[in-house]
């Protein structure tokens, strides 16, 4: 038959269990809140990332922007020095070809009053004709009087010029000198009237003897 009422060691465990089980709890003083914690949720994390991800492509393109500029400004100055760099090229290129052009006509002149010496008859009559009805002394070379006396001798004297031979006088050039008037018609001057006309300078040099 069991026994009516427990044991004292079941007695004592019981009421440890039921006190520990059912104990009263006290409410929080009044005005005074339990700390809570508030997890950030799902989308608080992805708006966030987002708003980092915003700020980061920001301040990336506000970099690469200034980059740009001033890769552009520079790729700009670049070009501007080029094109001033071509201009003196074109202007030197020019003038180079300029020159040889000139030193080419002058081996040409030279040539040809080689070849033809008796060119110096036809400037002895265009010289003439520039110049007043009057007497006039016409300054040669030796070579060139020569060639003068042989084919209009008779017609300078016969209208009261003379012909003057003069060593330092080139070939194919003269002076002529009638009263108070002169006619520079040297080969040097006649060779820079020539290249003056065309907008350039060049001296007539003569060759070394």
């Amino acid at each position: 038959m069991p026994a009516m009422f427990p044991n004292k060691q079941d007695v004592s465990a019981w009421q440890r269990w039921e006190l520990g089980s059912f104990e009263t709890k006290r409410p929080a003083p009044s005005g005074t809140a339990a700390p809570a914690t508030n997890l950030p949720t799902v989308e608080d994390i992805e708006r966030i990332h987002r708003d980092a991800h915003k700020q980061g492509y920001d301040a990336g393109y506000e970099e690469g922007t200034a980059r740009a500029r001033m890769e552009a400004l520079r790729l700009h100055t670049l070009v501007e020095q080029l094109d001033g760099a071509l201009a003196a090229l074109d202007q030197q290129v020019a003038e180079e070809l300029l020159g040889l052009s000139l030193e080419v006509a002058r081996r040409v002149v030279r040539q040809a009053i080689k070849a033809r010496p008796e060119a110096i008859l036809d400037v002895v009559r265009e010289a003439l004709n520039q110049l007043p009805q009057q007497h006039a002394a016409i300054h040669l070379h030796p070579e060139d009087a020569a060639l003068v006396r042989s084919h209009l001798g008779d017609q300078l004297d016969h209208l009261g010029h003379r012909i003057v031979e003069e060593p330092g006088q080139a070939r194919g050039g003269l002076r002529i000198e009638a009263g108070a008037s002169q006619l520079d018609a040297s080969l040097a001057s006649r060779w820079q009237r020539a290249v003056e006309s065309i907008g350039a300078s060049a001296e007539w040099v003569e060759p070394q003897a």
